[in-house]
């Protein structure tokens, strides 16, 4: 599965944080990218992001997710991968089963039935899940354990829809939607195959940059928190994976062969002092915006939660993580300019 020119990949949920590097990463390697969003606001921001590439650039609008004839004007034959990034991702939740798990459950079956109707062409369907499908939030920290590939979320739809914590729904709906998904792969036996990517709490920079710290994203939101604050707050998710890293895996999920039929946990130890730690050394400025803490402490704090094997995606597709300081020096640096234009925003009003 060698990159060229004639081969198209479907990205859907294109306006979302990993999906714009995937985009942006498959359209430097000379794939063409048909993109799906659910709005036209949506379409004419990612046209205007992308005009670069010309024709090599699409979008279209799926306005229902769960339904599997939404698909059909974006499968055509030129399609031969999908990487499958839409899925509901909020922790503020109305309603548990009609926010959160129907349309995440109901969505991932009808990506794949989409593809088996309509996409003649495809040979691989890439999804992105998260380390919340392999976290068993029910055993804590769980000091020295190490989570695999083989790990999964036992969290049943009935505790997701009763839980008083919308973090917990979204973790069950990461879980049973991934399940559905190999469910469905072994009874359908499809022409096409299929790779999950598992990642932990993706930071790093946007595509496109960030014009604004106003209605941040779930984890950008969290980094953002320690700007400015009175301490550094306890760990709440102990793993981390940078978003560049994440559209290098998905692109080569689709290219190695031998990557078919495999989930891949990636990520590595996250803690907000380490992370503080990296930010104020990478960039003096933050030294007096984000609390010092216990400088080196988060290493110590490491020792008390579990950990992350992710060497599969090294080994079986070559990939090497950006580390913490780098990702976390990134990050800032955009979350800081974007603040300067916020702020002129606010002036020029």
């Amino acid at each position: 599965m060698s990159p060229h020119s004639v081969q198209t990949l479907l990205v859907t949920g294109a306006n979302g944080y990993a999906a714009g590097h995937i985009i942006k990463l498959a359209l430097e390697n000379s794939y063409h990218v048909k993109g799906t969003v659910r709005s036209k606001s949506s379409v004419a921001k990612l046209e205007e992001t992308f005009s670069q590439y010309g024709p090599m650039f699409s979008v279209s609008i799926v306005d229902d997710i769960t339904k599997p004839e939404s698909y059909e004007g974006a499968l055509d034959s030129s399609v031969t991968g999908v990487i499958h990034t839409a899925s509901p991702f909020m922790f503020e939740i109305a309603d548990k089963k009609q926010d959160m798990l129907d349309p995440a459950i109901n969505g991932a079956i009808a990506i794949l039935e989409a593809v088996k109707r309509y996409g003649s062409s495809v040979r691989r369907v890439v999804t992105t899940s998260s380390f919340a499908a392999n976290l068993d939030v029910t055993q804590g920290f769980r000091p020295g354990y190490i989570y695999t590939e083989e790990d999964w979320c036992p969290l049943t739809y009935e505790a997701g829809a009763a839980a008083d914590w919308g973090a917990v729904s979204y973790i069950a709906s990461k879980a049973l939607s991934e399940k559905a998904m190999w469910d469905w792969m072994k009874t359908e036996s499809p022409s096409f195959s299929h790779v999950v990517i598992n990642p932990a709490w993706i930071f790093g920079p946007h595509v496109p940059p960030l014009a604004s710290i106003d209605n941040l994203n779930q984890s950008t939101s969290q980094l953002w928190a320690l700007m400015d604050a009175d301490k550094i707050p306890t760990t709440d998710f102990a793993a981390f994976v940078d978003v560049r890293d994440v559209a290098k895996i998905h692109i080569a999920a689709f290219e190695h062969p031998e990557a078919a039929g495999h989930r891949f946990l990636v990520g590595s130890h996250f803690d907000y002092q380490s992370a503080a730690d990296a930010a104020r050394e990478e960039l003096l400025e933050l030294r007096s915006r984000i609390p010092e803490g216990t400088p080196g402490g988060g290493w110590e704090e490491a020792k008390s939660v579990y950990s992350l094997d992710a060497s599969k995606a090294e080994k079986m597709l070559g990939i090497t993580y950006t580390p913490l300081n780098v990702s976390m020096r990134d990050s800032f640096l955009e979350l800081l300019e974007a603040e300067k234009l916020t702020k002129g925003k606010v002036t020029a009003a």
